[in-house]
């Protein structure tokens, strides 16, 4: 059956008909998300990018510490995860309309990544560095792996990566090897079908092996945690994935059904647990307090010396180490910081150009771990349109009355507890609690941007003044292009290569986002009253069906 889906799917280039019908939900849905993510990156035309999870700037006061303060707990990571959520629903759409047609959709649907990967490509080298278009290109060859991939050339590529790393050093090569493993592995709960008997019991493979590789790890946690003189490092995090793996395992193994259900439970599972590891960390960083490093050689080392058993000793000069490499990785950060502001607030365009380009294979690099919480939100997104709620969703407004009331606040509260631990990372300090602040805040944004597409959805619906947020979806049908041209305006408004007006406080960026996405509804607007698609829009639909689209009605 997969074969002959896999057959279909690329067997003719015939391009679809244009659909004179629309989602209208998801283009109002897609509006809002785009006013939310242009409050978010504003910021960071105004502030280096290496600031990007690091919270609310340092020396805020009044007017502009009261709009970062709401923008970082009411709007950040909430609206990429909105926007994450409809590129799957796009995903899901496009799938869906194919089948019904008989239409090819794997090829196509290649075009239409390698055409979204130009894009983030030249967005980010050529405009702003803080593009998502490129992660999202990264996070849909991630969710056809998982959906169409044989492991036969999925595990000859890992171990290539591997092989490649190996010779050449570098480490970045081992994320994306690790990442393409992860995809794989996943693609067993969704695909599938095979059962392995255990005693009289039928397991599902995934199951199955999800509880050996925790039986594992629980027995290497237990003798680290026994051995007296053991190694410390390991003990939490293999008990922790022990648990998670067990856990996971029986799961896996009584909610494998119904099909159907399967992008929702995936796609709801990876991302809480990644985010559940990282505040569970961020926690016990948080409480554990530092201990002191004495540099070897000193006094009270050498009159400690004696009592000191050689594993001690190699301890303490591990730790000193350590805090060595933080101190250096931290001086090389702040210089890279003062780089980029220098070059951004006044340097050329040219220098700027050459900056990123120089960063652009680490985020290359950065986008395949990224890759793994993207295909989450895109399963998430592709279950609300394979099981119908998108396409009717007057027919399903107690779901989304549901997800706005419990969601919002859920998510919303995370965020918010987390805040009262810490608003900012502190340069060099790894207790400051951050970490566990940020886990927090991560863990809330799925069911937040739930809640506010909820949210959204019930003002659409409604016969109230709320109802004229459909305002929204021309906005919404043309994102790609007003995206792209946020960037343009920011970079020509706020660099120096252009107006140079870096540094605008908090609360005026508020107040220039707002205006500007004004006229870019009106605009909107304007536009699709004559033209079938933005302009973007329109190439990028050229590329991917290579074929010329009618362009005005």
């Amino acid at each position: 059956m997969q074969e002959e889906m896999l057959r279909a799917s690329i067997a003719s280039p015939t391009p679809p008909v244009i659909p004179e019908t629309r989602i209208e939900a998801l283009d109002v849905v897609r509006g809002f998300a785009l006013f939310g993510i242009f409050l978010m990156n504003i910021e960071f035309f105004n502030r280096s990018i290496s600031g990007i999870g690091e919270g609310m700037p340092l020396g805020l006061t009044g007017i502009d510490w009261l709009a970062s303060w709401f923008i970082a707990y009411f709007v950040q990571g909430k609206f990429w995860t909105i926007f994450s959520l409809l590129f799957g629903m796009g995903f899901a759409v496009m799938l869906t309309r194919a089948e019904r047609a008989g239409r090819p959709f794997l090829a196509p649907y290649l075009r239409r990544i390698l055409g979204l990967a130009v894009f983030g490509a030249a967005h980010f080298i050529f405009l702003w560095a803080g593009d998502i278009l490129f992660s999202y290109a990264v996070g849909a060859g991630a969710l056809l792996i998982l959906l169409y991939g044989t492991w036969k050339p999925i595990l000859l590529t890992v171990l290539v990566l591997v092989l490649f790393g190996l010779v050449t050093g570098l480490d970045p090569v081992y994320g994306i090897a690790g990442a393409l493993g992860f995809v794989a592995l996943i693609s067993l709960y969704v695909r599938d079908e095979k059962h392995i008997t255990v005693r009289g019991h039928s397991l599902p493979r995934l199951s199955l092996l999800f509880g050996v590789l925790g039986v594992v790890a629980l027995v290497a946690a237990t003798v680290f945690w026994l051995l007296p003189d053991g190694p410390k490092e390991p003990r939490l995090p293999l008990s922790l994935f022990a648990v998670i793996l067990l856990v996971l395992s029986v799961l896996s193994a009584i909610f494998k059904d119904p099909p159907a259900a399967r992008e929702l439970r995936l796609g709801a599972t990876i991302y809480t647990v990644s985010f559940v590891i990282m505040t569970f960390f961020g926690a016990v960083q948080y409480l554990t307090p530092e201990e002191p490093v004495t540099p070897v050689g000193s006094p009270a080392t050498a009159a400690q010396s004696k009592d000191k058993t050689e594993a001690e000793k190699a301890a303490q000069k591990k730790a000193e180490q350590k805090k060595a490499e933080q101190a250096t990785r931290l001086v090389t950060r702040q210089e890279n910081i003062a780089k980029e502001v220098r070059i951004l607030s006044s340097g050329s365009y040219l220098e700027a150009v050459e900056m990123r380009a120089r960063r652009f294979p680490d985020k290359m690099a950065g986008d395949a771990g990224f890759a793994t919480v993207l295909v989450a939100m895109f399963l998430l997104g592709s279950w609300f349109v394979r099981s119908g709620v998108m396409e009717n969703t007057r027919a399903h407004l107690p779901l989304f009355r549901k997800l706005a009331v419990y969601g919002l606040p859920i998510g919303v509260g995370l965020g918010l507890m987390g805040s009262l631990v810490a608003v900012s990372r502190v340069a060099g300090d790894s207790h400051d609690g951050f970490q566990f602040a940020r886990g927090l805040s991560m863990l809330g944004n799925l069911p937040a941007s739930l809640g506010y597409v909820g949210l959204v959805v019930l003002m659409l619906h409604s016969q109230s003044v709320f109802s004229r947020i459909r305002v929204l979806a021309p906005a919404g049908r043309m994102a790609l292009t007003n995206y792209l041209l946020q960037s343009v305006l920011c970079s020509v408004y706020f660099y120096g290569y252009g107006l140079g007006q870096w540094g605008m406080g908090r609360a005026t960026q508020v107040v220039f986002v707002v205006a500007v996405f004004a006229v870019q509804i009106a605009l909107s607007h304007w536009w699709l009253a004559r033209y079938r698609f933005g302009p973007m829009e329109w190439l990028w639909r050229a590329f991917t069906y290579r074929t010329t689209p009618a362009m005005r009605r």
